[in-house]
């Protein structure tokens, strides 16, 4: 997974530019993807390696390359070996795909906007789309996915992009397909949606679904479906590491909660009594405890609760997901998909487009969509991504 490959190999590659390069899901996906490419671990949680997928056209593992946004200097190396001594990747790990690591951490670039940085909205999203297009042509990709996988922001007040948003014009301009895997803003924010809309780009997000709204999304149809009245849902979540650190933040919090709070309003009918807290447990790094309070009515008003706990660890929960949707978002591109993907609410709290809220339904959709990807699997060549590129105004627009 080198980003210098021969001249032989250049048309076989694929490029994920990840936005949080070096945080704890980053570094886990790419240590993830070398180590499933070496043959050391299967490819748990990895919906796209599932027989349902099989033919579908998906770029393979061994052809992604990886790259990335960040604001912090600690190497990928020193971060997976932090990782592995939390218990998140297996020890040994690190070492055994040292190359790789060093060979992504090459590859990421410094982000923005830093503090007390004088640069304006387009200088930054001119600087990050250079940073993308020249990492294509270097790294040989046909393709390039831009994947959003930063902390959480507080929703954005006044016409001013925050970073997320900066950073989702730079694919545009880059010609770059666009995940949201965060619940900041990204490709929502008002500005961007002519961009957005223009550019003939597929996009998915946002706010990926890994563990408590991942359990709602089940249990609250089965709820619907045998007809028995909720009263109150109430949850707390306690976590650790960069999440847990951003997430105190009241506001960033608010915009976390919408998506888990959406799910429950879109599975059950209707809003219902309850909130959920989330509490920064520094101590717990990168794992986190879960805890669900159901109360609800049955047959003749006789009143009942369920209660559920989850607990896991976020950055092995979501990398999976993370190169699932890389995988699907570059063929959906190859095939010439455009706008939002709403055939990928599976992985998701938040969708953008339209379709269901239930797991199940969503899973339906999902290989629906895997369907359309297969056809004529091997015929679609596809440009450099540098060559491919759309010429576009201020903001990701094109020209």
């Amino acid at each position: 997974m080198s980003a210098s490959p021969s001249a032989s190999s250049r048309g076989s590659r694929t490029g994920v530019w990840l936005i949080g390069a070096r945080g704890s899901v980053a570094t886990t996906v790419v240590a993830g993807c070398a180590a499933m490419t070496a043959g050391l671990h299967p490819p748990t949680g990895m919906v796209t390696e599932t027989p349902d997928f099989t033919g579908t056209g998906l770029p393979a593992l061994s052809s992604l390359v990886f790259g990335g946004h960040d604001t912090v200097d600690c190497p990928l190396p020193k971060r997976a070996e932090a990782l592995a001594a939390g218990g998140v990747l297996p020890h040994g790990l690190p070492a055994a795909v040292g190359a790789e690591l060093a060979a992504a951490d090459r590859e990421i670039r410094p982000g923005g906007p830093l503090p007390g940085d004088t640069r304006d909205e387009e200088t930054l999203i001119a600087a990050f789309a250079a940073d993308i297009t020249d990492f294509a042509r270097r790294s040989g990709a046909e393709r390039t996915v831009v994947v959003n996988v930063a902390s959480t922001e507080p929703a954005p007040t006044g016409d001013a992009l925050p970073a997320s948003s900066l950073y989702a014009a730079a694919a545009l301009r880059a010609g770059c397909p666009y995940v949201n895997f965060t619940p900041s803003t990204g490709l929502h924010h008002p500005a961007l949606s002519a961009p957005a809309a223009a550019s003939g780009l597929p996009h998915a997000g946002r706010d990926g679904k890994t563990g408590q709204t991942l359990l709602r999304s089940v249990l609250g149809p089965m709820f619907t479906q045998r007809a028995l009245a909720v009263r109150a849902w109430s949850g707390t979540n306690l976590l650790g590491g960069g999440d847990g650190a951003a997430l105190a933040d009241p506001a960033a919090a608010a915009a976390k909660n919408a998506g888990k709070e959406r799910v429950l309003a879109d599975t059950l009918g209707a809003p219902v009594e309850g909130e959920v807290h989330i509490d920064d447990v520094p101590a717990l790094g990168d794992w986190k405890t879960a805890w669900d309070h159901i109360a609800f009515d049955g047959f003749l008003g006789a009143r009942m609760f369920l209660q559920t706990t989850w607990q896991g660890c976020d950055s092995a929960l979501a990398a999976p997901l993370v190169l699932d949707l890389a995988r699907l978002v570059v063929r959906a591109h190859q095939r010439g998909l455009t706008g939002p993907l709403g055939e990928l609410g599976f992985y998701f709290k938040d969708p953008v487009g339209d379709g269901p809220s239930s797991l199940a339904e969503q899973y339906t959709v999902l290989k629906r969509f895997a369907g359309r990807l297969a056809d004529d699997a091997d015929t679609d060549p596809a440009p450099d991504a540098a060559e491919a590129a759309p010429a576009v105004d201020e903001r990701g627009a094109r020209r």
